[in-house]
């Protein structure tokens, strides 16, 4: 059974970094794939975060890390834009997994859930809304733009997901390995100097 999880985490990586599938998506697609049974256990996120990991140094290692500081310049830009929201960045893009084919996830923290919105409509930015699940399970809207990655030459998903300000506490909080989920645009900025330096 241990053997079919790592199967499909191995199959689920390429789809998140060739394809640019979310977790989930790539996950039960993963599993269609290899002919698994509705009822077969999938692999938790930390194993395919590892899979997609190994993925991307057989596959990508010589041009994942620009395209990765690319994107996060771009995310820089945006949380720099949008401050008043004290943006948070996660996903692939936060942790170091992101490639040409990932968007950009910002967690924006509001005192009015409206006001983003209201400042996209103001920059005359056009976006798509749509209800996903926050990190809590509950359901928080989310505004996507596609913006120009002039680095990339292409354009990138940004998504906005538009949470309450008292979430914000709780979004600090580290996972069980110890890792934060999210950073702020001071953190991400520590983060890629800590990572240049290491490299």
């Amino acid at each position: 059974m241990d053997d079919l999880k790592h199967e499909i985490a191995a199959v689920a990586a390429r789809l998140v970094v060739d394809e640019g599938l979310d977790y989930g998506a790539a996950k039960r697609r993963a599993s269609e794939q290899l002919g698994a049974s509705a009822r077969a256990k999938l692999p938790d996120n930390d194993l395919l975060e590892a899979a997609v990991r190994e993925h991307i140094a057989l596959f990508h290692a010589d041009t994942q890390p620009r395209e990765l500081e690319a994107l996060r310049r771009l995310a820089l830009t945006w949380m720099e834009r949008l401050a008043v929201f004290r943006p948070h960045v996660t996903g692939a893009v936060w942790n170091g997994t992101a490639t040409r084919c990932s968007d950009i996830y910002l967690q924006l923290f509001c005192d009015d859930p409206k006001s983003a919105e209201v400042a996209l409509i103001d920059h005359r930015l056009s976006y798509q809304a749509r209800t996903v699940n926050g990190f809590h399970g509950a359901p928080v809207q989310a505004l996507t733009l596609l913006c120009p990655c002039p680095e990339l030459g292409e354009n990138v998903g940004v998504h906005l997901l538009i949470h309450d300000h008292d979430d914000l506490r709780g979004a600090l909080k580290a996972r069980a390995d110890g890792r934060a989920p999210r950073g702020d645009h001071r953190a991400l900025l520590r983060r890629m100097a800590e990572e240049k330096l290491g490299a």
